[in-house]
């Protein structure tokens, strides 16, 4: 069963080419994710999408999700709501269409 994790960034002006570059290079390679990218939502946010071929799969790369994550968080804007840097959900695939 595939799953799909979708987290939402707002990127502090000025500072597109560091969020991206933290992505680049391999360095979201996170054991289990079978694809990603990420897409530009608006003027300075951001949406990671990422495949995983189980739920296991991808909680087990929760922790190196959050090392690349550390290594750019300063770039990042607050959400807002508790939710902190980051807007994330996910789930498995009930409809392919």
């Amino acid at each position: 069963m595939q799953v799909y994790n979708v987290v939402k960034f707002k990127v502090k002006a000025g500072e597109e080419a560091a969020f991206l570059d933290a992505h680049r290079g391999g360095k979201a390679k996170w054991p289990g994710l079978e694809h990603g990218v990420i897409i530009k939502t608006g003027e300075q946010t951001f949406c990671l999408i990422g495949r995983w071929s189980s739920q296991d799969a991808m909680v087990a790369a929760r922790p190196a999700m959050i090392k690349t994550l550390d290594s750019f968080r300063s770039v990042l804007e607050d959400q807002g709501q508790g939710r902190g840097v980051t807007d994330a959900v996910s789930g498995a695939v009930v409809l392919d269409l």
